[in-house]
């Protein structure tokens, strides 16, 4: 009777994969900018509007990515925007 083969390694996909993420993680193609903030409470308003003034959301995806709030009124959070509207 005949042996059945294995499953073939995957040493070669794996170097595949690996020299791919290498090589685009340099590039600013689908990465995100990011900013974190700690302000108070209006300050963190006024900065997303001052975000949301100069990257508008239609065209650089700008968002709050993260927020929290922290003793004393303070606010800690991430802005998020593509680095260029294509």
């Amino acid at each position: 009777m005949t042996k059945i083969p294995g499953p073939p390694p995957f040493t070669g996909l794996r170097k595949r994969i690996a020299d791919h993420r290498a090589g685009t993680a340099g590039r600013l193609g689908g990465q995100f900018v990011r900013e974190t903030y700690c302000l108070t409470r209006e300050e963190a308003r006024a900065k997303a509007r001052e975000w949301f003034d100069a990257f508008p959301k239609a065209a650089y995806w700008t968002e709050v990515e993260s927020w929290r709030q922290l003793d004393g009124d303070q606010i800690e959070f991430t802005m998020r925007r593509l680095p260029s509207a294509d």
